[in-house]
């Protein structure tokens, strides 16, 4: 019986200066990714029943020597650095991506939120308390004026 070929699910989002791809074929065997300064992708890989490739021109050029290639038991992740900072009008050069290309959007952040996602969460305690009633001014605010009973020994 021949192997067929088939695609994996890819996913993609994008920052001003790198491109994450996740490549989602659980329990692959032998996955290859290649990488080339002109923007070439290529992913090899085959499972119990069937071969998979991806085969496709980034947009633009990227910095193959400090992109990362992390392969896991679940999908394969990319990050790969782009040799120009900017945000890219698509993720390939050709135009409209194919079907098994989708958008990842647990990693997706628009053009002008990247620069808050990079900041640390800014938390000011007092204007968390502003939400709270004053707990200082209630209306038994007369309590300094009551009397404290002495302390009594206990008996045992």
């Amino acid at each position: 019986m021949a192997t067929s070929i088939r695609h994996p699910e890819i996913l993609w989002a994008q920052r001003s200066d790198k491109i994450y791809l996740t490549v989602e074929l659980p329990d692959a065997i032998n996955a290859q990714v290649k990488l080339q300064p002109d923007g070439r992708f290529t992913f090899t890989a085959s499972s119990k029943d069937a071969k998979y490739e991806a085969d496709f021109q980034l947009f633009g050029r990227v910095k193959v020597d400090v992109s990362n290639i992390d392969e896991g038991r679940r999908h394969t992740f990319c990050v790969i650095q782009k040799e120009e900072s900017g945000w890219w009008d698509r993720l390939l050069k050709e135009g409209k991506a194919p079907p098994f290309v989708k958008a990842d959007w647990n990693r997706w952040i628009d053009e002008d939120e990247e620069e808050e996602a990079g900041k640390p969460a800014e938390f000011n305690m007092s204007s968390a308390m502003d939400r709270y009633p004053d707990l200082d001014e209630t209306e038994d605010s007369d309590d300094d004026d009551d009397e404290v009973p002495d302390m009594q020994k206990a008996e045992v």
